[in-house]
């Protein structure tokens, strides 16, 4: 069991995260971050897809605070607010 939740955060950290919807209607304080991260990227490079690896470096997490960043990406895809791909 061990060794499939591994490889699916490994996957998740290869994917690429896409910005629907710019809202953090009642969103948490890491869904805030990662939303108003990549509304800046959007808005100063035009790029709407940002890779997950590239914000882990951004954020410098590591550890619990890894597990949070990644169930936060769920969560925000759950409620159609961005999109991974390559997942």
């Amino acid at each position: 069991m061990v060794e499939r939740s591994e490889r699916k955060t490994a996957r998740m950290i290869r994917a690429i995260a896409v910005l629907l919807r710019n809202t953090t209607w009642k969103c948490g304080k890491v869904e805030r971050l990662v939303v108003d991260y990549l509304t800046k990227q959007f808005r100063t490079c035009g790029r709407a897809k940002i890779p997950i690896r590239e914000m882990l470096q951004h954020f410098r997490l590591s550890g619990k605070r890894k597990s949070e960043f990644l169930d936060a990406i769920k969560r925000l895809e759950k409620r159609h607010i961005i999109k991974v791909e390559g997942f």
